[in-house]
């Protein structure tokens, strides 16, 4: 048993308002209380997360893309046995969706699955990333990116960062979010208890009573986690208080900041090769 061709000439149906009408949080918790979906756009996200095991729920394709973009996607979930519709469209259709220009002819409803605990993520992990309430997905998207790209082993989110399976977040990320261990970090843990899984933590900061970020006893540590806060105000202060050790980036032409993507790209060279 495979897929199924569906011909849509309106997207105006209970089965499509996943894709144009439900907001990407409501999403999350359509099947309340059990886990929700999220939308993966282009082929090489949607197959990253097949690879991950995140099973596809149904296929919404532009006609002229069934043999381009969405080959090897349907070929796979034949492979698999899917039994999934696959909506397709014409792209009169589909421009009815904001921001459908984006989408490369394919999106993608995926289910999704039971996140790790904390405790997991950090037991064989030697350098980690942590958002601290990154809101926006792009910054989100271009963060995990980096980290998969400059050896960190797994990321932390608090509750207060976007969501890493947004659309938007993982489509910028490439789709690597799949491709490195993640989870969210509960209400009630502090991230200074990362130091009971063994690591240090590196605060991002614009301070000046800071390490030098080539610090050898630094560079030299076994477990590093590395804190990096929101877009308007960085770290909360309590964190960067209860941190082992607290970094800048040196910056000339009186830059006084980084964006935080921009800035974890330095970080995770500099603590990522080891």
């Amino acid at each position: 048993m495979g897929y199924r061709l569906i011909d849509v000439k309106d997207l105006n149906t209970d089965e499509l308002r996943i894709y144009h009408e439900l907001s990407e949080n409501q999403l999350s918790r359509i099947y309340e209380p059990e886990l929700g979906l999220f939308i993966a756009e282009s082929a090489k996200v949607i197959e990253r997360a097949m690879d991950a095991g995140y099973e596809p729920a149904s296929i919404l394709v532009q006609d002229d893309q069934l043999d381009k973009e969405a080959k090897e996607v349907l070929s796979r979930c034949e492979r698999m046995q899917c039994d999934i519709p696959v909506y397709v469209a014409s792209m009169d259709v589909l421009s009815t969706i904001t921001g459908y220009n984006l989408t490369r002819g394919l999106l993608c409803a995926m289910k999704r699955k039971a996140l790790p605990a904390v405790t997991d993520i950090c037991k064989d992990a030697h350098r980690i990333a942590v958002l601290e309430n990154v809101t926006n997905p792009t910054n989100v998207g271009a963060i995990v990116r980096n980290a998969a790209a400059l050896n960190m082993d797994a990321i932390l989110f608090t509750s207060g960062c976007a969501d890493p399976l947004y659309r938007r977040a993982a489509r910028v990320s490439m789709g690597t979010i799949f491709a490195l261990p993640w989870t969210y970090i509960p209400k009630d843990m502090a991230i200074s208890s990362l130091k009971e899984h063994g690591f240090k933590t590196v605060a991002l900061a614009l301070r000046d009573d800071t390490a030098e970020l080539g610090d050898e006893e630094l560079n030299k540590e076994e477990k590093l986690a590395i804190l990096l806060g929101s877009e308007g105000y960085g770290l909360l202060p309590e964190t960067i208080k209860e941190s082992d050790y607290c970094v800048k980036i040196p910056m000339s032409h009186n830059v006084d900041s980084l964006n935080v993507a921009a800035c974890s790209a330095v970080v995770f060279w500099q603590f990522g090769n080891r």
